[in-house]
């Protein structure tokens, strides 16, 4: 089941997510088999400030325990972060069956 991981930054938190990426991408290396895409959201000054995973996991549980086991948590990065259920519609142009 597909799962959508909306991050937003706390304000002038830059400098944290930086200083706390490489923790990140780590822990993205040991789940990536289970990210179907995902970005960064950006600010109007083209800096980061928040992010967008769509994973494919069992449950809302199995969802819940992906984003909580981002190191960014326990540093505090997050003003606020939703994760909800995803049906994909499009692909590449392309209504999916």
């Amino acid at each position: 089941m597909h799962f959508v991981v909306t991050r937003h930054d706390k304000p002038n938190s830059l400098a944290l997510r930086l200083s706390e990426r490489p923790g990140h991408l780590k822990y993205l290396e040991t789940v990536i088999d289970r990210i179907v895409f995902g970005g960064a959201l950006l600010a109007q000054d083209g800096t980061q400030n928040g992010s967008v995973l769509m994973i494919d996991v069992h449950d809302m549980a199995a969802a819940t325990a992906f984003a909580d086991a981002d190191p960014y948590v326990d540093t505090g990065l997050f003003a606020a972060t939703s994760i909800e259920p995803f049906r994909p519609v499009f692909r590449d142009g392309a209504w999916l069956p």
